[in-house]
């Protein structure tokens, strides 16, 4: 987890939930990032589980601008969702592959 000079976290609520739970059946809604919008609009590309993003990350070879290139096309995300989508992949994966 990184934190400021504060000592207070920099991660959301949402970031510490996502990388410490299985990711099992869990909404692609969940990722840290992707909002309402964005998730809308993986499900309409069949993309509707974490896992299937997760796989999406890992084609792209866990390459930061890559996968942040794939949501920006496919869901519009602003640079700020796909940091945080492509963080907490990355720490998801990290920890637990």
């Amino acid at each position: 987890m990184s934190g400021n000079k504060n000592g207070y976290s920099t991660t959301s609520q949402k970031h510490r939930n996502f990388v410490s739970e299985p990711m099992g059946n869990r909404s692609v809604r969940d990722v840290p990032g992707i909002g309402p919008v964005q998730g809308r609009r993986l499900e309409e590309k069949g993309i509707n589980r974490a896992d299937q993003m997760s796989g999406q990350y890992l084609v792209s070879g866990r390459d930061q601008s890559k996968f942040q290139g794939y949501l920006k096309n496919t869901t519009g995300a602003n640079a700020k969702q796909q940091s945080d989508a492509y963080n907490g992949m990355r720490e998801w994966t990290n920890n637990n592959m």
